[in-house]
């Protein structure tokens, strides 16, 4: 049986590439900003494994055989759900926001065969950022003026976003989107790879 990504983040699609599992990538073709309009006033959990298996069931309907992996990933800061930043004005108000305090990072996912969910999965990350200057700030936006809106935040921590941080608690590959371990663990049990 193959396996099918659905997702168009390159880096849940390098994590699984270098962890060695076949598998082809698809976009969910979903639209997530009105699922997440219906979820409003859920928490960033819930939200983030309920978009995870809308994706992961979207596109097993479409390829029944195939068993299809969904990720998702939202950020909560003392109830506030955060989206990925549309300008770059956007994620200097969201650093703002966050600067100082510590905010959770959930990773959602879903196993789906026939649209059917047979695996899910969140973990959560913890991240303080420190108190960094506005000085700071406005050179952090310079560097990262082409990469704002392609994660949560307006950071990415496996380049320079990592300059914002005093303190991590959890998961690398949480914080990245993909929690690989445990995926890999159902992976081997359900014989979809080597154990």
């Amino acid at each position: 049986m193959n396996i099918i990504l659905a997702s168009t983040s390159k880096i849940r699609r390098t994590i699984l590439a270098n962890a060695g599992v076949p598998f082809a990538p698809e976009d969910p073709k979903f639209d997530e900003a009105q699922a997440k309009l219906s979820m409003m006033g859920l928490d960033a959990k819930t939200v983030a494994l309920s978009l995870a298996v809308a994706k992961s069931k979207a596109v097993s309907l479409q390829v029944p055989s195939a068993l299809v992996i969904g990720a998702d990933q939202t950020l909560d800061f003392h109830g506030r759900t955060f989206d990925k930043p549309s300008s770059l004005e956007e994620a200097s108000q969201q650093l703002v926001a966050l600067r100082n305090g510590t905010h959770s990072l959930f990773s959602a996912l879903c196993c789906s065969i026939a649209g059917k969910t047979i695996w899910t999965y969140c973990d959560e990350a913890k991240l303080t950022m420190r108190n960094f200057t506005n000085e700071f700030l406005e050179r952090y936006l310079v560097e990262i003026s082409n990469s704002y809106s392609s994660s949560v935040g307006g950071y990415k921590l496996e380049g320079y976003g990592i300059t914002l941080f005093d303190h991590i608690e959890g998961d690398y590959f949480t914080i990245m989107g993909l929690p690989i371990l445990p995926l890999l663990n159902f992976l081997r049990q359900e014989k979809y790879i080597a154990s």
